[in-house]
């Protein structure tokens, strides 16, 4: 995040913060222009250009990458399902656009420490074989920390005591689209992310491998809403598997992988349902699949500690 704002303050917010609180006393050596009187080590001014390097960057990913998956791979026979809601994609966008500043907001202090340097995370060129070995290493070390938090927190938002606070938000979209991949509760979204900055505040990466594993955990989170169900594999979750976690509930909670599931006894395999499209379009199956959500709806709304 500390290039990314170098850059964005070199091309963008100089002249931006220039231009609203000016400097009378001090000029740009190379341009001569008036440079701000918020300098760009001030605290504040940091905390500001992250929130909005974020928010704006996380827009355009979800926007762009949701749309692409929305027109290109989502199978839009699933919107006849009976549990597909009435203006469903609208309202998914509404929910997503309107919840990434609040989720911004509150992954804000991590980010700020990133560019202030409490992280671990680390930048250069990697120097010998070990640098090199360390950073190939890093991916699927990354992968698999996060892939075991996500899945605690994930199971956590789903306690009886919990879920109408956090996770149910998220569940509304039974049949989910693309652009229900980041229509969360703003607390929702912030708590499943937590282990992408823990793992950089606990395990030395470099910063750019960080950046770009960043950027493809909102690609994968997209990717695993996209009602398509191309892989059959048991130890990737893919979307085959999430989508039985939004119809069945109680299932498949992991991002990546579904080793956490099978050690938490919470893996559900997927079956023809979602990988034979002639079944999965059935009518009989849709309605089976809307009454089982209806029983487990009930289910949770008789809880007495819901």
């Amino acid at each position: 995040m500390d290039t990314v704002l170098h850059y964005t303050d070199q091309y963008v917010f100089d002249s931006v913060y220039a231009k609203i609180w000016p400097s009378y006393t001090a000029v740009n050596n190379a341009t001569g222009a008036i440079v701000s009187s918020w300098p760009r080590d001030d605290f504040w001014r940091i905390n500001t250009s992250v929130f909005a390097i974020t928010c704006i960057f996380g827009w355009a990913l979800y926007l762009i990458t949701a749309t692409l998956s929305y027109y290109i791979v989502f199978d839009h026979d699933y919107m006849k399902h009976p549990k597909f809601l009435k203006n469903q994609v609208r309202m998914e966008i509404e929910c997503a656009l309107s919840a990434i500043p609040w989720m911004t907001l509150l992954t804000l202090p991590l980010f700020t420490g990133e560019v202030l340097g409490k992280s671990m995370l680390y930048g250069g060129m990697p120097q010998t074989v070990g640098d090199w070995v360390y950073l190939v290493a890093s991916v699927p070390a990354f992968l698999l920390f996060t892939d075991c938090g996500i899945y605690w927190f994930h199971r956590w938002m789903h306690h009886p005591k919990v879920y109408k606070y956090l996770h149910k938000l998220h569940h509304k979209w039974v049949i989910p689209t693309p652009f229900a991949s980041h229509a969360f509760n703003p607390c929702d979204g912030f708590i499943q992310s937590l282990p992408y900055h823990i793992y950089a505040y606990m395990v030395p990466m470099h910063k750019y491998l960080y950046l770009g594993m960043f950027s493809f955990v909102n690609f994968w989170t997209v990717m695993i809403h996209d009602g398509e169900f191309i892989s059959h594999s048991s130890i990737i979750n893919t979307s085959a598997h999430h989508f039985v976690h939004h119809v069945y509930f109680n299932y498949n909670y992991g991002q990546y992988f579904t080793l956490w599931d099978i050690l938490g006894n919470s893996h559900r395999q997927p079956n023809n349902e979602q990988y034979d499209k002639e079944l999965r379009d059935d009518h009989k199956t849709m309605a089976r699949q809307a009454h089982d959500v209806n029983k487990i709806e009930g289910a949770l709304n008789k809880t007495k500690t819901l």
